[in-house]
């Protein structure tokens, strides 16, 4: 009977404990608050996947409403740090921004407010900030890109195989000459280059993150000049709905366009923010630190892909995904291999990027060894700013 009781007792404790680690299991984290600040709203599917993130990692938390509080539509501007300054006022004890351009209110926050962490997604700054609550994140999403790259490239091939005059020359909607979009643009097309060797690009840059109208301008003046498949780092629904009027394949980004764009979705590739934002909510609760850059992957499935599309991929194209899927998370293949791009001509043997970002964007750290450029290692946000051969800058 002793042992009985013994053995109930360390149960029921073993139980507590367990429930003590989880939150919404105990009441100590009752009084938890975080902010989210976002560039735009739902209707930006750059914006809507940070939402959709924000929900899964509430319910994982077992967070409260009232313990979530999102400020959309914050401009990247000094209406940042106002809006940091409410959500603290408002109790929150962490904050997370989701544009480029909210860096510098956000450090300027973390410096009045120490004892709140601000945490930013896509910043180059944390590390050389050296500030104990201040902190960037980003993922690998240049592996999602190459993965629907090679979607692409298949379905490429395919349309050249059934009609030979078809010429491989595919378009992209680029935000900014940002790395972030260079380093994007650039796995892409390696993924397609994997599969349709002689593949050449054109990119069109729109300078704005959301323009739904630009960006849909874009896509057509790709389409126009010969591009026979458009991909994006673009927010709206502005140029796959452009592939869509006019029958070419896309590769969108941030979430499937299937049910606006059906003959023409190929797939998508997105950051699934849900684990950093569970992170730093437990690391907070906890008292424990917040690493100061954290780098998603697909090994971690921080950067996925969508279901492909029901009609314009090609058969076999999931299998493809997935042997080279397993080779990017076994470590037998780098998206960056310096064997399968040339600039000028020449393979790259060296390379500094600019990693520890100052006004002059002077290039510090080398990132090539082994063979490949070591994206997104030495910070989280991309580096890779190499225009390669192959791909040209339509109106820069």
């Amino acid at each position: 009977m002793f042992k009985k009781l013994v053995s109930l007792c360390l149960a029921v404790l073993m139980v507590a404990g367990l429930c003590v680690g989880l939150a919404g299991c105990t009441n100590s984290n009752a009084d938890f608050k975080i902010g989210v600040i976002l560039l735009h709203d739902e209707s930006s599917t750059y914006d809507k996947n940070f939402i959709t993130a924000v929900e899964d990692a509430q319910k994982a938390l077992g967070l409260s409403n009232s313990q979530v509080i999102i400020k959309k539509n914050i401009p990247e501007s000094n209406d940042c740090y106002v809006a940091a300054k409410d959500l603290i006022a408002q109790g929150c004890k962490v904050i997370f921004a989701d544009s480029f351009g909210h860096e510098d209110f956000m450090i300027k926050a973390a410096k009045e407010f120490p004892a709140v962490q601000f945490c930013h997604a896509t910043g180059t700054k944390a590390h050389t900030e050296k500030l104990d609550n201040y902190h960037n994140a980003f993922a690998s999403i240049y592996e999602g890109r190459y993965l629907a790259g090679i979607a692409a490239g298949l379905k490429l091939k395919a349309m050249m195989e059934a009609d030979s005059t078809i010429v491989p020359k595919i378009g992209y909607v680029g935000a900014f000459t940002y790395a972030e979009v260079i380093s994007g643009y650039t796995s892409f097309y390696l993924g397609v280059k994997e599969i349709v060797p002689t593949v050449t690009m054109d990119v069109q840059f729109t300078d704005s993150w959301y323009d739904e109208t630009t960006e849909k301008n874009a896509a057509l003046a790709l389409i126009n000049d010969g591009c026979v498949l458009i991909s994006q780092h673009a927010d709206s629904m502005g140029a796959p709905s452009a592939c869509e009027e006019k029958g070419v394949p896309n590769v969108s980004y941030n979430g499937s366009t299937e049910s606006s764009c059906p003959n023409t979705f190929i797939v998508s590739s997105r950051i699934d923010w849900a684990p950093y934002v569970e992170y730093i909510c437990r690391q907070t609760m906890a008292g424990k630190a917040i690493d100061t850059d954290w780098t998603g992957t697909v090994d971690t499935d921080s950067v996925k892909l969508t279901e492909l599309g029901k009609k314009a991929p090609v058969d076999g194209t999931q299998a493809e995904i997935d042997k080279y899927k397993a080779e990017l998370k076994a470590g037998t293949r780098h998206v960056f291999d310096t064997n399968n791009f040339t600039v000028g001509g020449e393979k790259l043997t060296s390379y500094k990027a600019d990693v520890d970002t100052d006004e002059a964007f002077t290039p510090d750290t080398e990132v090539i060894k082994d063979g490949y450029f070591h994206e997104s290692e030495y910070r989280s946000a991309p580096y890779f700013d190499v225009k390669i051969d192959g791909i040209t800058w339509k109106n820069k």
